[in-house]
């Protein structure tokens, strides 16, 4: 089911049909560095990470990682969307794309249709995102649609140190 269009993309609920792309995506060397490594190796594991995360994560919340697919060719290139985790007092938007669909311009246009939707059909005021402290491209995208970084934080159980990145709606009609 097709949530958001924007001129080249259209973000959709993942299935556990996108296996293969998931598969590829969450091993991606970009995605190991920067998100971390989930341990999915095979296409079974895959469907499981599916059903566990963004599935689940739609039927709780309502809302979760979508797949980001061009219009053009109907490719999946990328996951964008609203993530509920554990650690986070807000919810947070993330986003990862493969190899070749990166520096085109996707990744921008996919998040701030994201933000608008937060903003507009999920009724956030706030939307907060962390990014791995070396990753400067994400914090770059970040600032483009309007979040700004605020401190360096940990996660529950984790030792790195991740920059955690806010926008905040009363700050930002005052800023």
């Amino acid at each position: 089911m097709v949530i958001l269009e924007t001129e080249r993309l259209y973000l959709r609920y993942q299935t556990e049909d996108d296996a293969a792309f998931i598969l590829e995506l969450v091993n991606d060397p970009a995605w190991i560095q920067f998100i971390g490594d989930r341990g999915v190796r095979t296409v079974e594991q895959a469907r499981s990470y599916i059903a566990n995360g963004a599935i689940a994560m739609y039927q709780k919340y309502g809302f979760g990682l979508y797949l980001v697919a061009r219009k053009e060719d109907d490719v999946p290139i990328g996951l964008c969307g609203l993530i509920k985790r554990d650690g986070l007092e807000d919810v947070d938007i993330g986003f990862a794309y493969l190899p070749p669909y990166r520096s085109k311009g996707y990744a921008y246009e996919a998040a701030a249709a994201v933000m608008q939707y937060a903003r507009q059909e999920v009724g956030l005021t706030r939307v907060v995102a962390i990014t791995n402290v070396d990753n400067h491209a994400s914090g770059r995208l970040l600032e483009k649609i309007g979040l700004r970084f605020e401190r360096l934080i940990q996660m529950p159980n984790d030792t790195n140190e991740l920059k955690l990145f806010v926008y905040d709606s009363s700050r930002a009609a005052t800023d």
